[in-house]
């Protein structure tokens, strides 16, 4: 039994970069969680963030020691919610989720579409210049889930596995997306993946009719 905790954050402007709701609070008792995501929880970009298939972001609390580690100066920063999670666990991680499983969480149903894809936004809330490219190195992404049914939710509801669709777990599909060279056959194996996000399959797709891998330095440090 994995007992969460949970965060929801507002838009708030960010010194250098545009909006973001990455800044968490921690919320504790019951909250409503709607097919978008928390109560009173937002997102800025919706074209990267938030939506049905992104509603929440879960971030494994034993990587913080990690970043703890590699930037001992800034080790105040490492604690939950500093990558804009919504959800917390100890004993979850990428290596032992999988790509569309699906989790009782009180009286909500989640299930997880697709690996968090760090973008340029958390190099300015770390002041770390490489913090996202450094994140999708090392497999130290989190993952994203959509709603199935709605329902009330809280700490104290543990998460349930109720189904395991796929053969891929989240630090496979993370290898495949940003680890491997042009791999249209793994490509194939993720796009099979029940659940799977509308923007990761699209991606995908655009790999393979367009027989490359796209450019990351946009999402990774903002420009193109």
């Amino acid at each position: 039994m994995k007992y969460p905790q949970v965060y929801i954050g507002k838009i708030e402007p960010y010194d250098g970069s545009s909006p973001s709701a990455i800044g968490k609070r921690q919320v504790e008792g019951g909250i409503m969680l709607t097919s978008l995501g928390l109560e009173g929880d937002e997102q800025a970009e919706k074209r990267f963030h938030g939506g049905p298939d992104r509603a929440l972001c879960h971030y494994p609390r034993e990587h913080y020691a990690y970043w703890t580690q590699q930037f001992p100066e800034q080790a105040e920063l490492f604690s939950p919610p500093a990558y804009g999670e919504n959800i917390s666990t100890l004993g979850m991680t990428e290596q032992n989720v999988y790509m569309g499983d699906i989790y009782r969480w009180g009286e909500a149903t989640i299930q997880v579409t697709q690996p968090r894809s760090p973008c340029y936004k958390l190099n300015f809330h770390f002041a770390i210049e490489d913090m996202s490219v450094l994140m999708q190195q090392v497999g130290y992404c989190g993952w994203l889930y959509r709603v199935i049914s709605p329902g009330k939710v809280s700490e104290s509801h543990p998460l349930e596995l109720l189904a395991r669709p796929s053969d891929i777990s989240v630090a496979e599909a993370i290898g495949i997306a940003w680890h491997m060279p042009f791999d249209e056959e793994q490509y194939r194996r993720l796009l099979a993946v029940s659940g799977l996000s509308a923007s990761w399959s699209k991606t995908m797709l655009t790999r393979m009719t367009e027989g490359k891998i796209e450019d990351f330095n946009r999402r990774l440090l903002g420009k193109s």
